[in-house]
């Protein structure tokens, strides 16, 4: 059975999350759904493995799945007629690679990268309405940065992931927090950059939620790494809405699509 990779993103917010759930839309639902009509196996009920589960509300860009098919396709051609059968599903396969047996996209995966928009000014955001995160006053770029500067490296992020986080070890490498700010109608948008080989359950999300009260000035930005010492939930700040979150890659070696 030929395997193959898919690059795919989504627009989250009709969705219970990535993962299939009874009785939920998921994207990895919607996805089976169209590949059943592609492929007997999955007709039959075969499954795909994605390198991630998003959260209800959070996007992507850069996903990145397997599956194994019956039939063999040339990958433009699969990755058209699978696009074909997601409609009207705002989900899109952007790259489609046939990869060996032991490629899969969870354990083979090298490191993923998220990206948060938060978007400061008075005036209610439209145009960007469920992509950003929206507050109200403008933030302190230079205090959010030294206050990031703590949770960069290896560390227990107790603190930094949900109680219903599933994995073994709290323990994880965060190899980069790069935040910048742009220019924006009426106000400033920030963007957060996160990478790392892997990231616990709702753990980007508590960081930023945790940075933005650094840069609203309610936390010094040593107190950040006071919380993470704490390996305490209780001690980080609260964790932001998932709209403005996006898996925007997944790195590989060698890289599938390349």
């Amino acid at each position: 059975m030929p395997r193959y990779a898919f690059r795919v993103e989504y627009d989250g917010a009709p969705f219970a999350g990535w993962q299939a759930q009874a009785g939920q839309p998921s994207v990895q639902g919607a996805i089976e759904v169209a590949l059943a009509r592609l492929d007997p196996g999955f007709a039959a009920g075969a499954r795909i493995a994605a390198a991630g589960r998003t959260d209800a509300g959070v996007h992507a860009s850069g996903q990145v799945f397997h599956a194994d098919l019956i039939k063999e396709w040339q990958g433009f051609r699969l990755g058209e007629a699978l696009n074909w059968h997601l409609k009207p599903a705002p989900v899109a396969v952007t790259a489609v690679a046939e990869v060996s047996a032991d490629f899969h996209a969870l354990f083979s995966a090298l490191e993923r990268r998220y990206t948060f928009r938060l978007v400061a000014r008075r005036a209610p955001v439209v145009a960007d309405r469920g992509r950003v995160w929206q507050v109200l006053k403008p933030l302190d770029l230079d205090a959010m940065r030294e206050a990031a500067q703590y949770l960069v490296g290896r560390h227990d992020f107790t603190s930094f992931r949900s109680t219903m986080c599933q994995a073994a070890s709290p323990v994880k490498t965060l190899d980069e927090i790069r935040i910048e700010s742009l220019d924006y109608p009426a106000g400033q948008e920030i963007r957060f950059y996160l990478s790392a080989r892997s990231f616990l359950h709702n753990q980007v999300r508590s960081i930023v939620g945790t940075l933005e009260r650094v840069g609203a000035g309610s936390w010094e930005p040593a107190r950040v790494g006071a919380a993470l010492k704490a390996r305490d939930r209780a001690a980080c700040g609260p964790v932001c809405p998932p709209q403005g979150l996006s898996l925007t890659g997944v790195c590989y070696d060698p890289d599938p699509f390349s």
